[in-house]
């Protein structure tokens, strides 16, 4: 330690050098001193003061904070270091060092910790960075220079405390800079940026006491700093270092610190340079003479221009030299990057063209940099990017054979994978690839992949249009070889047509930007996603024009710019967009193969198959019922009649097939056009002769003829059919015979087939699976639809049979005017039994499916072991096997540089394989349970019981966690006392019945003798203790311990050992002598405990004979000579024994935190799991983790935290109560004081940076994805030292941490090359501009994380001119990747140039695109932002990453899906619900999906994508506007379609989270269910529909779209049986089937009247959840959980997400309007107004809730089985569906039955009703507002004509009440329902006369009003007198305002869909008085119970405990957080 000072004119500063780094602190004296710690006595210093000095920063803020907050281990240090305080001052001093150099020593080693802690910390570091820039944030408008102008303020802000003249000086330079770039700050943001700089310059000048500004001696003050800051920072003595690096040892932490200061040195002396230069631009030489030195200049500009050494790099420094980065001596790294090295056949670059100050050699990026102009953020980005994948490649092999390349075959592996896709594009249109020149060549290779990857990397949006790449490709490299072959006369590179000019831009200006003008042009037609589908071509559209040979003739190269694919199209006019045309007649492109038309006859188009079979199933079930179940040839005849039916709805196929590909005609080819109309006559034809056929072959058969002539004919045509149809689809269909036709492809009747039975795709080809796979899905189906068609016969069609022959027979009497029935054998009344029937029997195999998919995966679970270890005891029963099976599933135990194992070390020859393996294992397990303590998840005493002893020591032991071993030697003591009939070898077995009980004793055992002989090594005891344990080893041997020894007295021995330990465990310090004294005692007690309880006579009498012991003991020397233990395994073993000896409580339930013990089960459960087996780390796969981010929580501000509620409730109070044990370890960890929490909280920076951390962690927030992806770093690096790396061969080894482990620089630099961590935060520029939080977050975690990477879009303004020469303002837009530097600012690493605005499509798709060009390695993990990772999941990446060469399925794997564990089911009951739910279906759904279905998908994250594969065919998701708004999914489709193959993974989970309250979870339906809308509208689903064999087709249908279809028809089911038997009961059928079932005793009558619809689908949901229950849980907590579900109305949020799926599906197929709708991610703990949930849900749900209880009522009015058990078993389910519809949003939401609270919703609810809007409201201030919102979906007229229709059906009620009046009588009249329509109009005139209102005169609204009464008293003495003069009853006023509801929203309905003809007639307003007369209505029947429930204390208690159930089990009091830390007084 030395302390120095710096002067800097009159100032200096004085510096303590301390082992780390030094800190400055400011002195008022200008004296300069270095002195040596051993030299200073006392040397006086002013108070202390902390200032920022550049890259010492962080360390400076830490010491300010530090003293600040009183640090202990500071105080240490000021107690050993300062000898007396006075007040000015501190006086330093060496006193205390030399009186205590104990607590000197104690006091040096907690600083030193201290600083460690500090430079590893981010907190510090981004406390310094809080503060802002000077002179704000330097606008992006100034282009790039606005970089140069932030470099410069920020080294003013670091010199500002050393001399704040020239901080002035460089504040000046900067603003003239920007003066410079905008002089008419004219850029956005500028003129603030310049007021604001101009202020702080005015406030350095006022410290000169306004003296005029002499420039001269700004030079002068630049050049005395200069002088003085080499001299203090020792640059001449840093540059020599640096000149000698490599030829002398120094330590690699020196070296990269001296980098650090070296960097910052130079960006000082580049910015000092700048701004010299410019205030001497102006001078002659002889006055700069004057002025300044030249041999200063000289230095400073020799130090600026090594800033070139120091350019910012992301991976791999290749133009960095001054960086020492250990990655660059990786063998495979200078292997690959010395591969794209210049070779002798290339043409050499111009001397114009080599960049100057280059600081690497050439290679062929800078050769196609200059011929093609790529940029050269791209160039440089690709570059690092395929040396990356040549070095990865290599390892994997091996080291490379030469040492300036790598090997051929990793070359290869690259250029094989990456051009894989283009080969087969050119094998598709059957051209010669530009490759096959390649062939053989490796350099040429490598440059063919360089120029792919650089096509790529620039492509922008063009990446969704992999196809298109090709053609590129294919063009460029052409051109390529020709420059090639002409540079080989003069030897020098040319430049390509598209780059004339030398432009660093022109592939970009060129080749992207034309065809991305009219992408964007074609993208803004679709109105953000409004317009039809059809009427503008997609990303899929663009792409597939790529697919046609035509292409290569139509778009010449470079483009041809009137190519009709190149075209943009006129403003969109309605619905069609108008066609140009160009001079040479050449028609604008339009869609391509398919056209997404908005029609549900999709559902069809694309599984025609299905219905088909289904429907031929049926025609044929009910023909075998119908017949009797005779099987006969009549029978037979009947059942050929599915031959016509087969054939006409394949004719169905073919008609929707031209109809569906209407828009496309143009572009569509012509064979494919040939086909479809082939297919189409041939269909036809065949239809018509099939039906023709089988009506004559009837005829001939009713005929009573014995002729069979046209029963042969049809019989002939049918079996051609059949034959030619089972032939084909055998070759088409079955894996064997596919793959063989495919060989034979190139023969004439092999393609005929083809193109007959499919259209030809580039995607979709080969699309099977092994005969093996096909065999196993095949089974399943044919088990489910064995079991469906049983059910459906037996239990649907065939008990319906005899009712239907009853009903067609009988004439029955209807109560109202029949239209149709009568007449027609009772057709609707058919229609009524068999429609609910109907719709059961195609929707019920989702039910049979989801059973049976249940048990095979449960089944499946079971044999991959999943739930073995699920409980604590089990957990800690087999912990003695882990290591066993972690060394066989988890460690390599192959380096990566040898064969060597890195357990064979010499010190562990005697150990056993267990041994061997728990010293590979601990390490690992300690890091975990260190993970487990930082993340809060156990307390430090959980802790200390679960770390595992490192097990390094001689001898076979194994020493396991103490919470294994826990009291268990006490209890074997007592067992032995206890048994004293047990001889030593029945108590040694009974003792052994607890292994870990006998690995206590054990261990017990050989530790005392080690601490005892380490003890008395110098003493005579040491004989004594050698006798002792030698005689009990004999007993042992000879079995005679209770012979020799007294065993019911070792507890007394014990005790003593007890206290001689705990003397022992005390730290040697001031009171040494006295430990030792106390430890002679303890060691006396011990002696005479043994000699005299423990042993018998006998021995002891032998023992005492010992001379030299009897000699000690007579001259009291015995243990007068003990050695205090001071070694690290000597201390541990006392520790250790203490601890065995004293934890007498049991540990059984360790740990206590339930996701600690969930993690810890999951984790070592997984190692018994099947797994590929790890590789070394450097041979291991690489790879990216890849996470969109856009404007969400980063980290919970102070303020966030503490902000409150209505209630009073902040998310910190929140959390203490959710998270109960998890706070307290929190309290525990950071040392607060439980009663001064808030206190220091607030007074400590650090311990609130570590609160709002502990708070984001437990959210959904992005700090917390980030650190646990960030584990997959830390485990990369303990796998390397752990198993060995070419700086360690022999790991195995830790230091005391992993920065100190030896070769932990090697193993970080592995790390690094094989993981990559990008996060794209796509508006982190703007959100940086605006000084929001989230940027500073952002900024905190590039800090706290160096391997993360941020990659965003960059917005640029720019003004330039236009035409007429105006200023016009425009943007550029840039991708940009950046990292934190040093001193903690983002910097700039790479910059791609975009052509335009970068989002055309759905957000994140594109925000995805735009930054995976930064990403790297083999494969792409994508990860949400609501994601979370576990330190001992990660460990397991590098199992999961070597499924990609797995050959257990006929491909190998192209996404892996992995298990997700979804962390926020505790924090509500819903949340339980929504996790319990997700989480079967990613585990045991996605199980059966994977295998044996073989139809699993991309479902969103965390799936690991094999990323070459992926970004060369479109990316990792879709991003056309709407039809790809579940993006994710598409990516599954795609990979599927192109060959891949999606495998699932259960060994290994993330956490992921879940939306929490009722209404995020129904945004979160609402928006996957629009998307399953879209996605039965899109090409990728048509496809998969139409080529996947039958089998397949049906595991994709229903698991996919088809559970959504499935869903709805499950909603139908309802409708059509309500409205059947309203049907029955008013038409008076329902009687009279009734009496007839009695009377004839029809009994299967009766049950289908009477309990089709007991068929509950919705409980067959549940099953999937039961069964991983039973699986994970075991049965009993199974049972347990299911029951608990139940009574927490899990069925009424089940029911109430059904009516979500329901309504937005269904309006997405009809209406569209499918949008990304943000849920929101934060807690629960606010109460919803009535009225917003009544804007949410009252279309989707209330409105059909509300018919369905109009149904309910009027059936049990008007029903004939309205009472009694009957109508209960009939209309349960229903009331519980309409009851769950209307109320589940209040009894699911916070305080939903308080009565202030519903007070409060009532007003606002009414006052939001009733507000007359206006424009510019929002939804929320105004109905009106909000209900035009609401029908805004409806658009089209195909759209208005649906509505009408369904609106159709609420006419139904009027017209069969009316007929049921007593007014009526018997009437059937006609009449009697235009009666009804009479006074239906008489209502609505009463209404509008009663509800007008006028502004006119007092007089006349006082006769309105008087009109207004004197009519109701005319209209109820009417009534009365009808009443009593007619037979018109009161009961049929109230039917007849009953039915007027529904008629009167019907008419409504209709008008909304005729709305602008309304409006033209002036009419709206009437509808919209209308519709806010039902709103306040419905309203009132929702509230009104409510209200009164709500009047009751104990509802709301109630209702509080069902929605927190989760966290009650937690110990959560909910009455203490509604109330919130105020409780509401006045409620």
């Amino acid at each position: 330690m030395e302390f120095t000072s710096f002067s800097t004119g009159p100032q200096s500063a004085l510096i303590i050098n301390l082992p780390s780094d030094p800190f400055v602190i400011e002195a008022p004296s200008s004296r300069a001193l270095t002195l040596p710690v051993d030299q200073i006595s006392s040397i006086s210093a002013a108070p202390l003061a902390v200032q920022d000095r550049g890259a010492d920063s962080a360390i400076a803020e830490t010491l300010y904070r530090l003293r600040e907050l009183r640090d202990r281990a500071l105080e240490e240090l000021i107690a050993a270091v300062v000898t007396g305080k006075r007040r000015g001052g501190l006086s330093f001093g060496l006193g205390n060092f030399y009186e205590s150099p104990d607590r000197a020593e104690r006091a040096i080693d907690n600083w030193q910790r201290l600083v460690r802690r500090a430079l590893q910390s981010g907190e510090f570091r981004f406390a310094a960075e809080g503060r802002d820039d000077l002179g704000g944030f330097v606008p992006t408008s100034l282009g790039q220079q606005s970089g140069s102008i932030n470099l410069i303020l920020q080294v003013a802000e670091e010199i500002q405390p050393l001399n704040p003249h020239v901080a002035r000086i460089l504040c000046e330079y900067a603003y003239s800079m920007a003066q410079q770039l905008d002089p008419q700050s004219e850029g956005r943001g500028v003129l603030q940026f310049k007021t604001g700089l101009m202020s702080v310059i005015r406030q350095k000048q006022s410290k000169k006491e306004g003296e005029r500004i002499d420039r001269t001696q700004d030079i002068i003050q630049i050049q005395n700093f200069y002088e003085e800051y080499r001299r203090f920072h020792k640059i001449d003595e840093l540059e020599r270092l640096e000149q000698q690096r490599g030829r002398i040892r120094e330590d690699a932490g020196e070296a990269e610190r001296r980098m650090h200061k070296l960097r910052k040195v130079s960006q000082v002396s580049k910015v000092l340079n700048d701004v010299l230069n410019s205030l001497i631009e102006n001078t002659t030489e002889e006055e700069r003479e004057k002025v300044i030195s030249k041999e200063t200049k000289d230095k400073l500009e020799s130090a600026a221009a090594k800033t070139v050494e120091f350019k910012p790099f992301n991976i791999l420094p290749l133009e960095s030299p001054g960086v020492p980065d250990t990655i660059v001596l990786i063998e495979e790294v200078r292997a690959a990057a010395l591969t794209l090295g210049y070779s002798q056949e290339l043409p050499r670059l111009p001397e114009s063209a080599v960049k100057a100050g280059l600081q690497r050699d050439l290679d062929i990026f800078d050769l196609l940099e200059y011929i093609f102009g790529f940029q050269i953020g791209n160039v440089n980005n690709q570059r690092e990017h395929l040396i990356l994948l040549l070095a990865n490649s290599q390892a994997a092999l091996g080291p490379p054979s030469r040492a300036n390349q790598v090997d051929d075959s990793a070359i290869r592996r690259c250029y094989g994978r990456l051009l894989d896709n283009y080969i087969k594009w050119c094998q598709y249109l059957r051209i010669q690839a530009v490759t096959e020149r390649a062939t053989g060549d490796p350099r040429m290779m490598v440059l063919l992949t360089a120029t792919y990857l650089l096509i790529w990397g620039e492509a922008a949006n063009l990446r969704f249009l992999p196809e298109c790449l090709c053609y590129i490709y294919h063009h460029m490299v052409k051109e390529l070889y020709k420059l090639l072959d002409n540079a080989d006369g003069s030897g020098v590179a040319e430049r390509s047509k598209l780059n004339p000019d030398g432009s660093g831009t022109a592939y970009l200006e060129k080749v992207v930007t034309p065809l991305y003008q009219v992408i964007a042009a074609e993208a803004k037609n679709s109105q953000d996603g409004k317009a039809s589908h059809a009427a503008w071509r997609n990303y899929d559209d663009f792409n597939e024009y790529f697919w046609s040979p035509r292409c290569l003739d139509s778009l010449s190269w470079p483009w041809r710019p009137d190519a009709g694919f190149m075209m943009k199209p006129k403003k969109k006019e309605g619905n069609l967009v108008v066609n140009l045309r160009r001079a040479k007649g050449e028609k604008r492109v339009g869609k391509m193969t398919f056209v997404e038309h908005r029609t549900g006859f999709h559902v069809y188009h694309s599984f025609h198959r299905l219905w088909i079979f289904f429907t031929v199933m049926l025609q044929a079930l009910m023909i075998f019922a119908f017949a009797g179940e005779k099987l006969n040839a009549r029978t037979f005849k009947k059942m050929l009649s599915v031959g016509p039916t087969f054939v006409i709805m394949k004719f169905i196929q073919s008609l929707l097939d031209i109809v569906f590909i209407y828009g496309a005609y143009a572009s569509t080819q012509g064979w494919t056009f040939s086909r479809i109309i082939s297919r189409l006559a041939y269909f036809g034809g065949l239809s018509g002769a099939l039906t023709w056929l089988y009506a004559k072959m009837i005829q001939e058969d009713n005929s009573g003829s014995r002729a069979t002539t046209w029963y042969h004919l049809f019989m002939i045509v049918l079996g051609a059919y059949l034959a030619a149809q089972l032939i084909v689809t055998l070759i088409m269909r079955i894996p064997f015979l596919r793959r063989e036709a495919e060989k034979c492809g190139d023969w004439a009747v092999i393609r005929f087939v083809m193109w007959v039975h499919q259209d030809r795709y580039f995607v979709g080809r080969g699309l099977y699976e092994r005969t093996r796979d096909y065999v196993g899905y095949t089974a399943f189906w044919i088990v489910v639809l064995a079991c469906k068609f049983s059910f459906s016969y037996y239990f649907q069609i065939k008990a319906l049979v005899s009712p239907t022959q009853t009903i067609v027979r009988i004439t029955f009497d209807y109560k109202w005017h029949d239209f149709i029935s009568r007449h027609n054998h009772n057709a609707l009344t058919l229609a009524a039994l068999w429609a609910p029937v109907i719709l059961i029997y195609y929707l019920d195999t989702q039910v049979w499916y989801t059973v049976i998919s249940s048990l095979v995966g449960g089944l499946d679970g079971a044999t991959a072991r999943l739930g073995e270890i699920r409980t604590v005891s089990m957990f800690q029963k087999r912990f003695s096997s882990f290591p066993d099976a972690f060394a066989k599933n988890l460690f390599s135990s192959k380096s990566g540089r040898g064969e060597k194992d890195p357990g064979t070390l010499p010190s562990q020859l005697n150990w056993n394989l267990q041994k061997l393996n728990a010293f590979k294992f601990a390490p690992m397990w300690n890091e975990i349970i260190t993970s487990l303590r930082e993340e809060d998840y156990i307390s430090n005493s959980e802790k200390d019981l679960l770390l595992m002893p490192r097990n390094h020591g001689p001898g076979a032991l194994v020493q396991w966690p103490l919470f294994l071993l826990a009291n268990k030697v006490y209890l074997a003591v007592e067992m032995a006392q206890d048994s004293r009939s047990l001889n030593q070898q029945q108590l040694w077995e009974k003792v052994s019945k607890d292994e870990y009980m006998a690995f206590a004793v054990d261990e017990a055992y050989k530790l005392l003798e080690e601490v005892l002989l380490a003890l008395v090594k110098h003493d005579a005891a040491h004989i004594w203790v050698k006798g002792v344990f030698n005689d009990v080893n004999a007993g042992i041997q000879e079995s005679a311990l209770q012979g020799h020894f007294y065993l019911k007295r070792v507890d007394s021995v014990l005790s003593k050992v007890t206290a001689l330990t705990t003397v022992l465990t005390k730290k040697v310090g001031p009171d040494a002598e006295k430990n030792k004294a106390q430890a002679v005692i303890a060691m006396q007690d011990l002696y005479e405990a043994v000699m005299n309880d423990f042993f018998t006579v006998e021995l002891r009498e032998r023992i005492e004979e010992f001379r030299a012991l009897k000699e000690a003991r007579m001259s009291g020397r015995l243990f007068g000579n003990l050695d205090w233990p001071t070694l690290d395994r000597e201390m541990e073993n006392v520790k250790r024994l203490h601890l065995l000896l004293t934890i007498k409580e049991s540990a059984a339930s360790i740990p206590r935190n339930l996701e600690a013990r969930r993690r810890l089960q999951f984790f070592t459960n997984s190692l018994f799991m099947n797994m590929p087996s790890p590789p070394p780390v450097l041979k291991s796969l690489s790879y990216s983790v890849f996470t969109p981010y856009y404007a969400e929580d980063v980290l919970y501000g102070k303020e966030k935290l503490k902000e409150e509620n209505e209630d009073g409730i902040t998310i910190l109070f929140y959390l203490q109560k959710i998270f109960p044990d998890e706070w307290k370890n929190f309290v525990e960890r950071q040392g607060i004081v439980s009663n001064e929490i808030e206190r220091q909280l607030n007074n400590n920076t650090n311990d609130m940076m570590e609160l709002r951390l502990w708070a984001s962690y437990r959210g959904q927030t992005l700090v917390r994805t980030v650190r646990g992806m960030m584990y997959y770093k830390k485990a990369l690096i303990l796998q390397s030292l752990l198993e060995g790396n070419p700086d360690v061969e022999e790991g195995g080894f830790l230091g005391a941490t992993l920065e100190e482990s030896p070769g932990y620089r090697m193993a970080r630099a592995i790390a690094e090359i094989k993981f990559t961590y990008v996060v794209t935060c796509q508006i982190y520029g703007q959100q940086k501009q605006k000084n929001q939080p989230q940027a500073k977050d952002i900024l905190y975690l590039m800090q706290k994380y160096e391997s993360l990477r941020v990659a965003y879009v960059d917005i640029v303004d720019k003004v330039q001119e236009d035409k007429d020469g105006k200023a016009v303002n425009v943007q550029e837009f840039y991708s940009k990747l950046i990292k934190a530097d040093a001193d903690g600012k983002d910097q700039e690493i790479y910059s791609i140039k975009l052509p335009g605005q970068f989002r055309l499509g759905e957000g994140k798709p594109e925000n995805q695109n735009h930054a995976i060009v930064f990403t790297r390695g083999d494969a792409c993990q994508t990860i949400d932002m609501n994601q979370d990772n576990y330190f001992e999941e990660s460990y397991k990446m590098r199992n999961l990453l070597e499924e990609f060469s797995s050959t257990h399925c006929l491909r190998s794997p192209t996404i892996l899906g992995i298990r997700e564990h979804v962390f926020t089911g505790s924090v509500s009951s819903l949340a339980w619900f929504m996790s319990q739910q997700e989480t079967s279906f990613v585990t045991l759904g996605q199980r059966v999906l994977s295998r044996p279905l073989k139809v699993r998908m991309h479902y969103g994250h965390p799936d690991v994508f094999d990323r070459i594969f992926h970004i060369t065919r479109g990316g990792i998701s879709k991003s056309s506007k709407t039809i790809n708004i579940s993006e994710d999914i598409f990516a599954g489709f795609n990979s599927t379609l192109r060959q891949g193959n999606i495998t699932h993974h259960e060994y290994i989970q993330v956490g992921k989270g879940r939306d929490v309250g009722l209404n995020q979870i129904a945004m979160f339906e609402a928006k996957v269910s629009s998307g399953n809308g879209e996605q039965i509208l899109s090409r990728d689903v048509f496809r998969l529909g139409q080529l996947f064999d039958f089998f397949r087709m049906l595991s994709f249908f229903y698991t996919s779209v088809g559970y959504y279809i499935t869903t709805l028809m499950t909603t139908l089911v309802v409708y059509v049986f309500l409205y059947g038997k309203v049907y029955l009961a008013l038409s008076g059928m329902d009687r009279q089937l009734q009496d007839l079932a009695d009377l004839s005793g029809n009994r299967a009558l009766e049950s289908a009247i009477n309990t089709q619809f007991l068929l509950q689908i919705g409980i067959f949901t549940a099953i999937p959840m039961i069964m991983n229950f039973i699986l994970e849980q075991g049965v009993l907590k199974a049972i347990i959980s299911f029951c608990t579900m139940q009574l927490q109305l899990s069925s009424v949020f089940f029911t109430f997400s059904l009516g979500t799926k329901t309504h937005y599906f269904g309006r997405t197929v009809l209406h569209g309007g499918a949008k990304y709708r943000a849920t929101g991610r934060g807690f629960v703990v606010q109460h919803i107004s009535f009225a917003d949930n009544y804007r949410l849900y009252a279309r989707s749900h209330f409105i059909k809730a509300l018919e369905i209880a109009m149904l309910l009522i009027t059936y049990l009015s008007y029903g004939q089985d309205n009472s009694g058990l009957a109508y209960i078993l009939l209309s349960f389910s229903s009331w519980f569906m309409a009851l769950s519809w209307l109320f589940a949003p209040y009894i699911f939401n916070p305080a939903g039955f308080e009565w202030q609270k519903t007070v409060e919703d009532f007003d606002n609810w009414t006052n939001w009703l009733f507000y007359k809007g206006g424009i510019g409201l929002k939804d929320t201030e105004s109905w009106e507002t909000w209900w035009e919102g609401e029908q805004a979906h409806i658009r089209t007229l195909r759209g208005r004509i649906w509505e009408i229709i369904l609106s159709l059906r609420f006419f139904f009620f009027q017209y069969g009440v009316v007929y049921s009046l007593n007014v009526a009588g018997s009437s059937k009249s006609l009449a009697v329902y235009g009666y009804s329509w009479i006074a239906f109009g008489a209502v609505i005139l009463f209404f509008q006369i009663f509800s007008f209102t006028t502004s006119s005169s007092v007089k006349f609204q006082l006769f309105l009003r008087l009109f207004q009464g004197g009519l109701f008293l005319a209209l109820v003495a009417s009534i009365a007198v009808t009443i009593v003069f007619t037979d018109l009853t009161i009961g049929d006023c109230f039917a007849t305002l009953l039915v007027f509801i529904p008629t009167g929203w019907g008419l409504l309905s209709i008008c909304q869909a005729i709305k602008p003809i309304l409006e033209n007639l002036r009419l709206w307003d009437a509808v919209r008085s209308g519709f806010r007369l039902y709103d306040a209505m419905m309203g009132a029947v929702i509230f009104t119970p409510i209200a009164v429930l709500s009047w009751f204390p104990f509802v709301s208690t109630f209702q509080t405990r069902l929605v927190f159930n989760q966290a009650f089990s937690r110990g959560l009091e909910i009455s203490l957080i509604l109330a919130g830390n105020r409780p509401n007084a006045n409620t």
